[in-house]
């Protein structure tokens, strides 16, 4: 009776806002009814208070006489005696299935289906007079829908229940928690960013170039796509389709990476539609960032590689306060504009607040050699650019790559030109996976090990 009075209450409210037919104010309390509970027909509560108003307005007994207004007086005499039967009525009794029953109008966005569906809800509801406590069970203690779950859940219990319910809702997870980031990957042994700082200039060639390299050198080698708004590892790699699954593993549900041409590899592509723009903020790119790092079995890897996006973000940001990274490697070609933008990412990782050291430069599209004439060279984008800079910012020139059509070709085709180390662009990334690994043996041998990045806001 006690839901039934809050009914009437709102229906005297409405009446009270706008003029109603009866047809429209049997309609409106048919959708305010349609729930579990097993309220009155509409025509029945139009009778009551049809009834009442008789009483104030004999003419309002039949339904055309509803049609009218009704009286000042009238809703003062329905008021009365709806506040008299509120008065008068029992509390709700509160029992499990009511809050089921309620929970199962809930859905989870994470599997599209309802909380009772989904398999959410804890064998732990607790009931003690208008106080309901309970858990809800989530995949992961990262997932991206807690807040908004609880928050739907429990506005929904206290519009099925009513507004004085104390609902009290807390969490449990099905994974183990993700390790805190300073015993994040212990098997992998050296992280290497591979950055520029700007776009354009064939980092991420440079990148899955590098990684496919060093797997041909016999190192076990993880690549990860860093950028999230602008993935292009699966279709370089030729894995547009792919498809990463989850695996049981530690008390945790981790991602599986694809492996490619002796590489495991991740990319927020796999994930997302690629004829459609990734439109989020940054909390939520950060976020599956972090996914993709921390709840992925990458397993164990002589080299992890991380193709960065250009210029300096809050994805930088998120990877040095997350992964012990052990060097950079930055990307330019060799004009000056690109060389201005190198200096600003070089920058980034020698600023005193992170201290990642430099491993070296990649002066990419050096030269043009056309096809016909291997022996050519021509230096359509400036000569040595990338050379003066890293004797200037004392940091090794770790390789020279010439632009050829068949590095353009062989990415769109998803044959990395690392694949053909007969060939001068395939002979020259392989030179460069020993200079990176010449440089990170140095640096590891003179350097401590690099320490996940504290950076502080001030202000």
């Amino acid at each position: 009776m006690g839901i039934r009075m809050k009914f009437y209450s709102w229906l005297i409210a409405l009446l009270d806002r706008r003029r109603l037919t009866f047809e429209e104010i049997t309609d409106e309390w048919s959708n305010a009814t349609a729930n579990p509970f097993g309220h009155p027909r509409p025509t029945m509560i139009i009778a009551l208070m049809t009834s009442y108003l008789a009483r104030d307005n004999p003419t309002s007994t039949n339904k055309k006489s509803c049609q009218k207004d009704f009286s000042p007086t009238s809703w003062r005499l329905l008021n009365k005696k709806v506040v008299i039967l509120q008065e008068n009525d029992n509390k709700m009794t509160i029992y499990p299935k009511l809050i089921t029953d309620a929970l199962a109008t809930v859905t989870y966005p994470g599997t599209k289906k309802n909380l009772v569906e989904s398999n959410m809800v804890a064998d732990n509801i607790r009931i003690e007079g208008n106080k309901v406590s309970f858990s809800l069970i989530f995949p992961r203690d990262t997932d991206p829908f807690i807040k908004s779950t609880l928050k739907a859940a429990e506005a929904t219990l206290k519009y099925k229940l009513g507004e004085d319910v104390e609902v009290h809702i807390s969490t449990e997870f099905t994974s183990a928690k993700r390790p805190e980031p300073d015993k994040l990957l212990p098997q992998v042994k050296n992280i290497i960013a591979v950055s520029s700082g700007k776009g354009g200039v064939g980092k991420s060639t440079v990148a899955v170039n590098l990684a496919i390299a060093l797997a041909k050198l016999g190192y076990k080698v993880g690549l990860l796509d860093t950028d999230i708004f602008g993935p292009s590892i699966p279709k370089m790699l030729g894995v547009e389709g792919a498809r990463p699954y989850a695996v049981e593993k530690d008390g945790r549900q981790l991602i599986e990476p694809v492996e490619k041409y002796g590489i495991k590899l991740l990319s927020i592509g796999f994930f997302v539609n690629p004829e459609t723009a990734t439109l989020w903020r940054g909390g939520m790119a950060t976020a599956a960032l972090k996914q993709l790092i921390a709840d992925a079995d990458w397993g164990d890897l002589d080299y992890f590689v991380l193709d960065t996006p250009p210029g300096t973000s809050d994805i930088h940001l998120t990877l040095l306060q997350t992964l012990a990274i052990t060097g950079a490697v930055i990307v330019s070609t060799p004009q000056k504009v690109a060389l201005a933008d190198a200096r600003k990412g070089i920058d980034m990782y020698q600023n005193d607040k992170v201290g990642v050291p430099i491993l070296g430069l990649v002066e990419n599209m050096a030269w043009f050699t056309p096809a016909e004439l291997p022996n050519n060279k021509y230096y359509i984008f400036g000569k040595d650019g990338c050379k003066n800079l890293a004797k200037e910012m004392g940091c090794p020139l770790l390789a020279q790559i010439p632009i050829v059509q068949s590095i353009c070709e062989d990415g769109d085709d998803g044959q990395p030109a690392a694949l053909k180390t007969d060939t001068a662009t395939g002979l020259a990334f392989i030179n460069l996976a020993q200079a990176v690994v010449t440089t990170v043996n140095v640096r590891n041998k003179k350097l401590p090990k690099t320490h996940i990045v504290q950076v502080k806001n001030e202000g």
